[in-house]
């Protein structure tokens, strides 16, 4: 009986053992994955105004791809969005079309340090916000991977391609336009379902 005893607690710890190995080769191989994942430096910068529209998108890509977070802000800050008479609508048209880049306050990181970089604006009169385009053409993205994406309020403009024109010599991912209400508002239009799928597309991308 004893020696009957015996071997079953031999063949139980050797199974114990394989099992044991096998799981620590899985977790090994599930942290592997998860560094390759994100084995490059990953910045989301963006230029959020009014609800912050631009922002609630800027912050779902910042936390799925684990990435560094930071806003342009300009020096001088706009007037407060009152509706399509407010003043801020028509200096964002003025800027727009003389192609006024105001100045922004340093963003607190060095672009270079990067090698993916999202960049997120609303649109204002179918262009990105000027203080994007203050951040666009004031730095280098040769050799980087960049992710745009904006928000909009039915009219999308050419925003994306404004982007990429912006952005000589980089390697681009998937992009999205992300419409919330039309009168200004916070209401999402663009189902949740179809900014999930783009950022799952894009860590695709990254792997």
């Amino acid at each position: 009986m004893k020696n009957i005893l015996l071997i079953l607690t031999i063949i139980f710890l050797t199974i114990f053992t394989v099992f044991k190995i096998n799981a620590q080769e899985n977790n090994m191989d599930d942290i592997q994955k998860s560094t390759k994942e994100y084995s490059q430096k990953i910045l989301v910068v963006c230029y959020s105004f009014s609800n912050g529209n631009t922002r609630k998108i800027a912050k779902q890509l910042q936390q799925e791809l684990n990435a560094d977070y930071v806003e342009i802000e300009p020096v001088t800050p706009y007037p407060a969005y009152g509706g399509y008479n407010s003043a801020v609508v028509s200096q964002g048209q003025k800027e727009v079309e003389s192609g006024y880049k105001p100045e922004i306050k340093p963003l607190g990181v060095s672009i270079s340090d990067y090698d993916v970089i999202a960049i997120g604006t609303p649109t204002w009169w179918f262009a990105p916000a000027p203080p994007v385009m203050t951040f666009l053409t004031s730095n280098n993205f040769k050799g980087k991977k960049i992710i745009p994406f904006m928000t909009h309020g039915g009219w999308p403009g050419h925003v994306i391609k404004d982007i990429k024109e912006n952005c000589k010599g980089a390697e681009f991912l998937s992009e999205t336009e992300v419409q919330f209400d039309s009168q200004g508002g916070a209401k999402m239009i663009t189902p949740q379902t179809e900014i999930t799928k783009w950022i799952e597309q894009v860590k695709k991308e990254l792997k």
